[in-house]
């Protein structure tokens, strides 16, 4: 899974089957920009398309509909639209063919120069709160018109989450992107199998379960085994979901990208939370006894994923634990079917509710969003095509193939009835993942319960270690953080820079918590941080928060 795509999207990862990705983007040929005729009511060309059709609702298959997409990443590239098995037969069976504006590694230079010269793409695919100005500025197409005429998107996204997204006018521009209805996330507690079998098994339930069993590992494998691996401490990362140990329904959230607390219904300083100091002083312990990574604050990614490969890491919590742990899983089984990676349910202080510890949140406003701009010649049929590809059928197509190359015909929920090919097909992981980039409207929620389906298709040993224990762990301790998405200021306003500001106080004051020599210095930073976030004017900022809060539930609420 692309790391930017992990950062953006909170722990909202969404992981397929059998180790591909959900990138979630798309692609095209060379063609025309959305060039369907006017003519709207030709006949159905699919037996999956209405018998009787009303007149003014455009069939996806009638005729061609072609249009631009520009995806406002700079890292990201578009594959061509049909040259992979899939997306080919979707061109040639629907006629359908989207058309890749490439970024060229800079993304807002190029959507500048697109903007300034009047020649916008017929969709813009990216972060939902990069649409703004062009919203604003009236050059986005509002899709409620569309939303009640071709109802794949209003069935499974729901009111709340589309009420989330409307802009202050009231309407709906975006077209959200791996929305789901259910817990997703990847965050959690992984265990080396074979220390913790040459361990003797002990529980590892509690902190202080935690506490013993890494001190066991640092005394018998000294400097050769890392105890405790929290990943990138400057990030957060595992060092904020130690926070979630110690109080329920507490996730590493409201530490690691809040830096605030909800209490009483609004929300609350950071550092004048106990359990914050309590979990600080907690991970302060484990660096002071060299029971964790010496230099988590310093290392990057690929540092802490070659420890993983190595097998050198006996406990490894992270946000984003199943993306890193899974691959190093499949590496060691590679040289010791013994060896190995497997998840804990996560650690809890005694006498707290092990059920009601939440470690990380799942949105199920889902990822990013893509929107149609007014530069479409119609943009009807566009949105037409998108509601396709976030439905039932159009999710089978895009991610699980042609109906007749890995599935047959469909169950009453209309997962895809899995075919033997599905097993077999020693190309079937490449295929799948081949449009890992084209997946831009993404529908969580149904793709989640065919991907589930067709692990039990898979023999054991060639089930996904990911799906096995997002299924099993991960979705089941993530909590439901919606009202709470999208709460923060614009940068250039005063509670931005505010927010700001706090943000580089909370990293210093954690960093030096965590290196701190002994447990009242701890206490010492924190108490000195909640004194200079106030004198920052953090209130106003605490105050902004709720209030977007509450707005965002009043969204919600509404029918």
């Amino acid at each position: 899974m692309d790391n930017r795509r992990n950062k953006n999207a909170g722990t909202v990862a969404a992981v397929l089957a059998l180790g591909t990705v959900l990138a979630a983007c798309s692609g095209g040929e060379d063609g025309n920009s959305a060039s369907a005729s006017p003519d709207a009511s030709a006949a159905p060309t699919s037996a999956a398309q209405s018998a009787s059709p009303k007149p003014d609702v455009f069939q996806i298959g009638s005729e061609p509909v072609s249009f631009t997409l520009f995806g406002n990443y700079g890292w990201y590239t578009q594959p061509r639209w049909g040259e992979d098995i899939f997306t080919k037969a979707i061109k040639e069976k629907y006629k359908i063919d989207i058309v890749p504006i490439q970024a060229g590694g800079n993304a807002e230079a190029k959507l500048n120069t697109m903007i300034a010269s009047n020649d916008l793409p017929d969709v813009i695919w990216g972060e939902r709160d990069g649409f703004n100005r062009l919203i604003e500025n009236g050059q986005i197409v509002p899709l409620d018109p569309y939303l009640d005429k071709y109802p794949n998107l209003k069935k499974w996204a729901g009111d709340e989450v589309l009420n989330m997204l409307r802009h202050t006018d009231g309407k709906l521009y975006l077209f959200p992107n791996w929305y789901t209805n259910k817990p997703t996330g990847n965050a959690g507690y992984v265990v080396n199998k074979k220390i913790y079998e040459e361990l003797g098994k002990p529980k590892l339930e509690t902190t202080d379960d935690l506490y013993a069993y890494l001190k066991l590992v640092k005394e018998k494998y000294g400097d050769s085994i890392i105890p405790f691996e929290p990943g990138q401490a400057s990030e957060g990362k595992g060092v904020d979901l130690l926070y979630s140990a110690f109080r329920e329904n507490n996730p590493a959230t409201f530490m690691g990208n809040l830096r605030a607390v909800p209490k009483d219904g609004k929300f609350t300083s950071i550092f004048a939370d106990p359990v914050f100091k309590e979990a600080l002083t907690f991970v302060n312990k484990l660096h002071r006894e060299k029971l964790m990574t010496q230099d988590a604050l310093t290392q990057k990614v690929d540092q802490v994923q070659e420890k993983l490969n190595q097998g050198r890491v006996a406990v490894y919590a992270d946000i984003t634990a199943i993306e890193y742990a899974g691959p190093a899983d499949a590496l060691l089984k590679q040289k010791d079917p013994n060896a190995g990676y497997f998840m804990i349910w996560p650690i809890h202080k005694p006498g707290l509710d092990k059920n009601k510890i939440t470690v990380a949140h799942y949105d199920r406003l889902g990822w990013n969003a893509a929107a149609i701009t007014k530069k479409a010649k119609d943009p009807e049929k566009i949105f037409a095509v998108l509601d396709w590809m976030t439905g039932e059928q159009g999710t089978r197509e895009i991610i699980w193939g042609p109906e007749g190359m890995y599935w047959q015909g469909t169950d009453s929920e209309g997962l895809p009835l899995l075919l033997d090919t599905f097993v077999t097909d020693p190309d079937r992981q490449k295929n799948m993942s081949a449009t890992d980039n084209l997946q831009f409207v993404g529908n969580a929620a149904f793709n989640d319960k065919i991907k589930l389906k067709a692990e039990q298709k898979l023999p054991p040993e060639k089930r996904s270690w990911a799906t096995t224990y997002q299924d099993s762990i991960t979705w089941k301790t993530h909590i439901d953080l919606t009202p709470m998405r999208g709460i923060e200021p614009p940068k250039d306003s005063e509670e931005g820079v505010i927010r700001e500001r706090i943000i580089e106080l909370y990293k210093k004051a954690r960093a030096q918590a965590i290196l701190a020599k002994s447990e009242q210095e701890v206490s010492d930073i924190i108490d000195k941080a909640e004194k200079d976030a106030q004198s920052l004017g953090y209130q106003k900022l605490l105050d902004y928060y709720t209030a977007k809060w509450k707005a965002n539930e009043a969204k919600m609420a509404k029918k």
